[in-house]
């Protein structure tokens, strides 16, 4: 049997991910769901109308009652969905990708994207054209769903302490970066009584301003804004809204781990301990904090999805991703950017110091991020080479979670893997010193870039 689905979704370029292969798609999607009640919405991407408008005719053909959430987040429609008490839903999204891709996220009643048992449900009806097509009288209906918004907001409230943070007089640069949290974000600022303003904030598919995902690389005139203009923090939005990366009040991006563990900190003084479930990805800090307040760290491999089921499974006080994804299940089992807002602004204000200065507390390592081009058809082999020449070698520890991870020694780390979302390979480097770790970052990025060159990829 063949594979839709990656480690977030179905993901493809619009050649690939075509309308024709979206309406199968969505007629398998819902004969998985028996024709329920389901909702879909879609981010701003130039494709995403097009698939949308596929997939409700799937979806709407195999008998689903479907309600139209339109140009929204990802974690607002998975709020939605929980809170209505739907069957499930279909997010049109890819997330952080380049504007070329689209994708299709199917998420369940619980409001959690489904694991990989449920996926491979969906890839069995696809495959082996087991689709459920309704006679023309027992057709779905299509509906305009509520709009959910003001509940969402309230939600996220409910979790933090408002009058706190509205004490502060907070200055927030709010960077949607042409995606859809400008419907989201604003609106929670307004409710915490913080100051913002807004870069990037016209919702185009193309990502003019800096691309669909926040990096440091990506990140830079955020970064300047930031720091001359006198902001508390800035917060900058994936495309679809369910991830923050943070630019602290001295202009410094962080990737989500350092920042992931300032909000863990937070949440663990609350809840007095607890477990943090986050991908083998994330620093050892995540680790150092846990341990500090009583609690431990439940590794995954690469996903959201993963950590979201694991999440409920352990009964986590919080998930957390390097990329910026948090995850908070009081307010809900998946990572939410606003969620993440919200809760870094009360860790500043429970602290009472700046981000800056809660950042220079913890404990130090240095990361670095590569990504090598491969091409689908060859990254997995690409990892089975790299890794047996590294099992080959001496090491302190070798773990394969994920593609392979190797450790130096205790405080030194490679871990590389293939992208579940893209044509590429991932390189993820750790060390006590940035030199190192931007050593350690070359020589295995051209050593994947041999093997890659002599399989012709």
């Amino acid at each position: 049997m063949g594979r839709l689905f990656g480690t977030n979704g179905i993901r493809g370029r619009i050649n690939e991910l075509t309308p024709e292969l979206a309406v199968k798609i969505a007629l398998s999607i819902g004969t998985y769901f028996g024709g329920g009640e389901v909702m879909i919405g879609y981010d701003g991407r130039m494709t995403s109308p097009i698939l949308f408008r596929a997939v409700i005719s799937g979806l709407m053909a195999s008998g689903c009652n479907v309600y139209n959430s339109g140009l929204t987040t990802t974690p607002l429609l998975q709020f939605s969905i929980k809170t209505l008490k739907l069957d499930g839903g279909v997010m049109i999204t890819a997330s952080h990708n380049p504007p070329e891709f689209n994708g299709i996220k199917v998420i369940g009643g619980d409001g959690v994207e489904i694991d990989r048992p449920e996926e491979e449900k969906i890839e069995d009806i696809f495959f082996n054209n087991k689709i459920s097509r309704k006679p023309w009288n027992e057709v779905g209906h299509l509906r305009e769903a509520p709009n959910m918004l003001d509940e969402y907001i309230k939600s996220i409230k409910r979790n933090v302490n408002v009058k706190g943070i509205s004490s502060m007089g907070f200055r927030v640069l709010i960077d949607p970066g042409n995606g859809v949290s400008t419907l989201t974000i604003p609106k929670l600022m307004n409710e915490l009584d913080c100051e913002y303003d807004v870069v990037n904030g016209e919702i185009n598919g193309e990502f003019p301003g800096r691309g669909a995902e926040p990096t440091p690389q990506t990140l830079i005139e955020v970064a300047k804004i930031v720091k001359s203009g006198g902001y508390d923090l800035g917060v900058s939005y994936d495309g679809d809204g369910d991830r923050a990366i943070f630019t602290d009040d001295e202009g410094i991006v962080h990737w989500g781990d350092k920042t992931g563990a300032v909000i863990e900190e937070h949440i663990l003084k609350k809840k007095g301990g607890g477990v943090i479930v986050t991908p083998i990805s994330s620093s050892k800090i995540v680790e150092e904090i846990a341990e500090k307040y009583g609690g431990r760290v439940q590794w995954t491999v690469v996903g959201s999805v993963v950590v979201s089921h694991e999440l409920i499974r352990v009964n986590g006080v919080m998930g957390m991703e390097d990329n910026g994804g948090i995850m908070y299940p009081e307010h809900q089992y998946v990572r939410d950017g606003a969620m993440a807002t919200a809760l870094m602004l009360e860790a500043i204000y429970e602290n009472g110091i700046k981000l800056s200065k809660m950042i220079s507390m913890l404990p130090k390592y240095h990361s670095v991020k590569k990504r090598v081009e491969c091409r689908n058809e060859i990254k997995h082999e690409v990892i089975r080479k790299i890794s047996t020449k590294i099992e080959s070698e001496k090491h302190y520890r070798v773990e394969k979670i994920d593609g392979v991870k190797v450790w130096l020694n205790r405080d030194t780390w490679i871990l590389i893997r293939a992208s579940g979302t893209e044509p590429i390979i991932r390189i993820y480097v750790e060390a006590k010193s940035m030199e190192e770790a931007e050593e350690l970052a070359l020589r295995y990025e051209g050593e994947l870039k041999s093997i890659i060159r002599e399989m012709g990829g």
